[in-house]
């Protein structure tokens, strides 16, 4: 039996910068650095007779190599194999390779950024805005779904930090009447409950209100399309989003669905949620992942300690 053709990297390279601007908010620029960081990869393994499909770890430490022999600086070389480990990450949480050849890499060490995080006030004018999108009796019934779709999408993401991919794909049976908890399919097949709070079940029953009106036809998604997989696209949904982000008064860069994700956590941590709580809602494998959120504890953890400590006043 013939083996399946395998995707071109040119392909494959496409789909993951198509995840970094749906996913993450990347800004063109940034895009344009991983493509040249990723050609340039790309480029080495074609020489080497391989491809990024087929490349083994010995490859990767190759060009490792290659990139030293180069003198290029630690913080450029360093930045080039991020870009291949998140290449390589991303292919096979996609299910797109079966193994991952850079997980055991190691090279120059870099501190990790903080992630972008709307303020309570920021996410407010969002729902705002797409609310009034909603409610405007002079659009066309097919704008006012589109509107109430988005305002769906957004109170459902930042009810429950589900990531785009999740959120997207989620059945239609996550809207029913008596539910209190989504079950969610995530990253590498794990389910997980995570809580749905009344705003969020208010949205959805207004959306499936209108869906009904507009498009009686019955879908097992929660947010059907007409494109091949039959539901909304995260490119879609991030699109949309940056519109209304500019409805709102906020800069479109400011906006994404991994930056509501982000808003999410920072939240409820800041208002005192326990930080294995949110990796199990967030579903991160490791505690590790989650840490990166404790920057928004400073300020609050200052604040206990000042009003809390018996010595504080001395």
């Amino acid at each position: 039996m013939p083996r399946p053709a395998r995707r071109s990297d040119a392909a494959l390279i496409a789909l993951f910068l198509d995840m970094l601007a749906a996913e993450r908010g990347a800004a063109a620029n940034t895009i344009v650095a991983y493509r040249r960081d990723l050609d340039d990869y790309s480029a080495a393994l074609h020489e080497a007779r391989t491809s990024v499909a087929a490349a083994s770890t010995a490859h990767l430490r190759a060009y490792l190599v290659r990139l030293d022999a180069q003198g290029l600086k630690a913080t450029t070389s360093a930045r080039r194999l991020s870009a291949v480990r998140q290449l390589h990450r991303f292919l096979y949480a996609e299910g797109l390779r079966g193994d991952d050849p850079a997980a055991v890499l190691t090279g120059p060490k870099r501190g990790r950024s903080l992630p972008k995080v709307l303020s309570v006030a920021e996410v407010d004018r969002l729902l705002q805005a797409a609310q009034r999108e909603t409610d405007d009796p002079a659009a066309p019934a097919p704008q006012r779904l589109r509107a109430a779709r988005l305002a769906c999408l957004l109170e459902v993401v930042y009810a429950t930090g589900l990531r785009v991919s999740e959120l997207v794909t989620l059945p239609i049976s996550a809207a029913r009447r008596d539910a209190r908890m989504l079950y969610v399919r995530g990253k590498g097949d794990k389910e997980r409950l995570v809580p749905l709070n009344d705003a969020a079940k208010q949205a959805m029953a207004a959306y499936l209100t209108r869906l009904a009106e507009t498009a009686p036809r019955p879908s097992k998604w929660l947010f059907p399309s007409f494109g091949e997989s039959g539901h909304l696209t995260r490119q879609h949904f991030a699109r949309e989003l940056k519109h209304l982000a500019g409805l709102a008064g906020l800069g479109p860069a400011q906006v994404s669905p991994h930056v509501l994700r982000h808003a999410f956590a920072s939240h409820l941590l800041h208002n005192g949620a326990d930080l294995r709580v949110v990796q199990t809602l967030l579903g991160h494998a490791d505690i590790s992942t989650t840490q990166i959120y404790t920057h928004v504890l400073e300020e609050r953890l200052k604040s206990l300690v000042r009003d809390l400590h018996p010595l504080a006043e001395r």
